[in-house]
């Protein structure tokens, strides 16, 4: 069985095409939305903090980490990194019902979304306002998954040793074994790379941060990436401005990894069995035979960084971020 494997693996057509990005996953049938608004003014001490931590799958969270599940085919280990399998039951009819189609094996995307935000600010007087909105629904490309605006204005008592402490970030970490393209796609002229979008796994993170005496700031973001098809691009988007004394930071970080797609076969009925299969095989590391990966070949790896601080009196500061992580960009 393992010789008839690897024969039909060498007669597959081969193929590299070009390298792609994010798949979304879509909504599950029941979403939330949480909607939040802060206003205050005060004489003394504020604190206000937030967090959000979101993980969300097209399959099963439970049996993470890693992505997938190996199963023993014949004594031969396949893991849905490289074989995808649906069981075609078209012709089988239970009581005037069609059973239809049966995944049995499917590759996985899941993603992370984490956002924290905290202020402290003693001994002074100040103003806060603040408007956060988390909807886990499926959203198209001019709307948000998670957005917060907050304006913060501080400033110390002349007699006291006040001091205002604020931080904010925002990161979204997605990864994905793989997509059949031609089941994630409305524009019928979008074909992924050989059939497929390709493997990835990509970590964004922005934020600010900001200490001092005197501060008068507007922060905002906002982010998307679940959606019910591939044609929406993943968006991350994060902004800070402000005046004051004191010091200021913000920063992106970024870590891309990107795969295209190797060898791939599919077949439709083999030896005349109702199954439907898609095999990759990424021929540079031998997998799935040898060495470890996925079926696909990884061939972006991006790393990107970029800070910016400030510190004293501070008449003006300002930086705006944005990634946009697509199959079809805009």
């Amino acid at each position: 069985m393992k010789k008839a494997i690897l024969i039909t693996i060498f007669l597959a057509l081969l193929a590299i095409g070009m390298a792609t990005a994010a798949d979304p996953i879509p909504a599950t049938i029941e979403t939330q939305g949480i909607t939040t608004s802060t206003s205050g003014v005060f004489y003394g001490t504020m604190t206000n903090t937030e967090s959000v931590v979101w993980s969300e799958s097209n399959l099963d969270l439970r049996n993470n980490p890693p992505l997938g599940q190996n199963y023993n085919i014949f004594r031969f280990p396949i893991s849905s990194n490289y074989l995808w399998l649906e069981l075609d039951l078209d012709f089988l009819d239970i009581d005037g019902v069609n059973i239809g189609d049966i995944t049995l094996l499917a590759p996985e995307r899941q993603s992370v979304m984490s956002y924290s935000e905290s202020i402290i600010a003693d001994n002074g007087y100040g103003e806060f306002n603040g408007v956060q909105a988390l909807d886990t629904g499926n959203k198209v490309a001019n709307q948000k998954n998670f957005a917060s605006t907050e304006q913060f204005d501080f400033v110390v008592f002349s007699d006291a040793m006040g001091r205002a402490t604020t931080s904010e970030s925002l990161l979204l970490d997605l990864a994905s074994q793989g997509s059949d393209a031609r089941e994630r796609f409305t524009c019928p002229f979008a074909t992924g790379d050989e059939g497929y979008i390709p493997a990835y796994c990509n970590v964004y993170e922005m934020g600010s941060s900001f200490t001092g005496s005197q501060v008068s700031m507007v922060t905002r973001v906002s982010e998307n990436h679940i959606a019910k098809s591939a044609d929406v691009p993943t968006q991350v988007d994060y902004s800070v401005g402000l005046s004051g004394t004191g010091s200021v930071a913000s920063w992106i970080n970024t870590h891309v990894m990107e795969g295209r797609t190797g060898g791939h076969l599919e077949l439709d009925n083999p030896l005349g069995l109702p199954v439907q299969a898609n095999f990759l095989w990424n021929y540079d590391t031998g997998a799935p035979f040898s060495g470890p990966g996925t079926g696909f070949m990884q061939s972006v790896d991006l790393v990107y960084k970029e800070k910016t601080t400030i510190s004293g009196v501070i008449e003006s500061f300002s930086k705006s971020m944005s990634v946009q992580d697509a199959v079809r960009r805009l």
